[in-house]
């Protein structure tokens, strides 16, 4: 699977940890940066991330800051993107099951290497469930489809 992945300064370490995790079970992985625990500004990461998935270039997205709190937002501002801040297994499994997730944003401050591992394993194998899950993805696709056409001025 080809996954796109950023953080910012205070996820710079757990990323690193997921990265590896990801290239032992195969994955093509594409890292956007932040490069450093150096501080630096997050949302041109987390949106050239989001971007990739939104344009289709990449299947899924992971990006990671202290709280995924600013990552998830700046995310889920990109077209064609359903970002997740996953704060355990269960979350990650079923953010992908019912809603088709396809950016999983994780919290440094509050998620050890081990289990962001096991959150990104869940979340990478979980599958849409489709059914009544798919109708409602539907629904969000299509009011996602209004906004954009309201912000180029149509109506």
């Amino acid at each position: 699977m080809k996954i796109v992945i950023g953080s910012d300064h205070g996820g710079f370490e757990l990323k690193k940890s997921v990265i590896a995790y990801l290239k032992i079970e195969g994955h093509h992985i594409q890292d956007f940066g932040a490069r450093s625990k150096e501080s630096c500004d997050d949302p041109m990461i987390g949106f050239e991330v989001a971007k990739e998935v939104g344009d289709g270039r990449s299947d899924r997205g992971i990006l990671i800051c202290k709280t995924g709190i600013g990552m998830v937002i700046i995310a889920n501002k990109v077209h064609g993107v359903r970002a997740v801040a996953c704060y355990d297994v269960d979350m990650a499994k079923s953010s992908r099951e019912h809603n088709d997730c396809n950016v999983a944003v994780l919290a440094a401050s509050y998620t050890p290497a081990d289990k962001a591992k096991e959150i990104v394993k869940a979340w990478l194998a979980a599958e849409h469930l489709g059914d009544r899950h798919a109708r409602r993805v539907d629904q969000i696709k299509d009011i996602e489809m209004k906004l954009k056409g309201h912000s180029n001025g149509k109506s």
